[in-house]
């Protein structure tokens, strides 16, 4: 048998190997795909080093509004009132009455919502009606402001125990740095409500339906704490690539200290930096005082490892997280409260380890991890310090500066430390009780955030 004979080619394919053109042609296709195959193989392995390096990113959002966490806080178990913590009507809830809330958002939009949450509710929660409208200042909401709020389209809601709602957006045009008010109107009794123990602001309660009143006559209780709202939201910005910071931690980052009304905690200036900058990036506080990142209890939340997810990677938009936590896991076992729950002495290794599941949690949702080394203990007018605990703080700080885990470092220790002893705060940049941080003191550890690790 012969060969079967090749079908002839057009001599002027430049693909015909019977021709010097076809040859050619073949030889520089050839040629080309070898090259394609190592720059291919070049740019495949320099992305698997860079992945190794870095966060993975997010998948790119479907269309529509895109957006932001402008407000925000974790939530708590409902708790009664303390002497050091103030009253709150967290346990006995609200019945026929209404509840006007203060918050200061860190960025603005043409559109809002908020975000309602019953985390620890045990029953189902009925919202009546909701409001939301520009603070004038106290329990006064600036007149022809106030907008009325929907779900789904219905005035009110009920949300399910364990669970959150966002309400439909609302056509208010908002400003960065201004307070707006959030008026909730509860008709029948709800029970104990989930809320936010400790805040800088004040919270308004009125009997019966006031959700439109832009005087403040008629609420006549306040409180330092907010029931139920966890988020405020906007979208309709200008920058496509805006995005959210959330700062989690413990009472550093909720801001104890601070001046009540003075928005002056580390946040409230971390913002302030943020929009003077013109950065397309909005502050969230989910700070818990007293919270621990190895164990939880009653009062001051759940720990860390176990909220993350709820007050961090579940909001809109987050791009990065400050973490700062360990004080009171190595603190406890000094305190005297029967509130701290379960106090075991730590190993630096365990708070390590923790802190380690957290940029792992962070990460795998494409989001930065900024790690804040400890604040300085000693010289707390109540029992916090030992020696013991100052080589886990020193050990923890060290791991956070040096270990390459977090993708980048805030250095609260050296922000606060006094020259003469590092484990004293510097004179100056304490709070009255001798371990939190004051306005100067905030100011220096907003000052210390390099924002393009943001």
């Amino acid at each position: 048998m012969h060969p079967a004979t090749p079908r002839p080619w057009n001599p002027w394919n430049p693909w015909n190997p019977w021709t010097k053109t076809g040859r050619r042609g073949m030889l520089a296709a050839m040629t080309a795909v070898l090259t394609a195959l190592v720059v291919s193989a070049t740019a495949v392995a320099h992305e698997a080093h860079e992945d190794a390096r870095q966060p993975r990113q997010q998948p790119r959002a479907a269309k529509g509004p895109v957006w932001t966490g402008a407000w925000g806080t974790a939530m708590q178990r409902p708790v009664e009132g303390s002497e050091d913590w103030g009253p709150n009507w967290s346990r006995q809830g609200f019945a026929d009455q209404s509840v006007r809330q203060v918050v200061r958002v860190a960025t603005g939009g043409s559109r809002l919502r908020i975000r309602l949450s019953h985390s620890y509710g045990t029953t189902p929660l009925r919202i009546t009606a909701a409001t939301v409208g520009r603070s004038a200042g106290d329990a006064q909401v600036w007149p022809g402001t106030a907008r009325r709020l929907t779900f789904g389209d219905r005035q009110g809601t009920t949300i399910a125990p364990g669970r959150d709602v966002v309400s439909d957006a609302a056509a208010l045009s908002t400003s960065p740095l201004e307070k707006l008010t959030v008026t909730l109107y509860f008709a029948d009794r709800t029970g104990p409500a989930t809320f936010h123990r400790f805040t800088t602001a004040t919270s308004y309660r009125a009997s019966g339906r006031h959700l439109a009143d832009s005087g403040g006559g008629a609420f006549k209780e306040s409180t330092n704490a907010w029931y139920l709202l966890s988020g405020v939201e906007v979208s309709g910005a200008a920058s496509p690539r805006r995005g959210t910071v959330v700062a989690f931690g413990d009472s550093l980052i909720d801001g104890t200290g601070a001046t009540p009304g003075a928005d002056d905690r580390f946040t409230d200036k971390l913002a302030e930096r943020l929009v003077a900058a013109r950065r397309p990036l909005s502050v969230v506080n989910a700070g818990i005082g007293g919270n621990r990142i190895l164990n939880g209890s009653s009062c001051y939340g759940d720990k860390a490892t176990d909220r993350f997810r709820r007050d961090v990677l579940d909001r809109p938009g987050v791009r990065s997280v400050i973490i700062h936590l360990g004080a009171n896991d190595i603190g406890a076992p000094e305190m005297d409260d029967p509130c701290m729950g379960a106090a075991p002495h730590v190993t630096a290794r365990r708070i390590i380890d923790a802190h380690k599941e957290l940029i792992r949690a962070a990460h795998a949702r494409g989001v930065r991890a900024v790690g804040a080394t400890i604040l300085p203990m000693k010289g707390a007018l109540f029992p916090v310090y030992s020696e013991q605990g100052e080589k886990v703080r020193t050990a923890v700080n060290r791991w956070i500066r040096t270990s390459g885990a977090y993708d980048a470092v805030l250095d609260v220790d050296r922000a606060l430390a006094n020259p003469a002893d590092a484990a004293l705060p510097r004179p100056g940049y304490v709070f009255r009780d001798g371990l939190h941080p004051n306005e100067a003191a905030f100011h220096a550890i907003a000052s210390a955030v390099d924002l393009g690790v943001l």
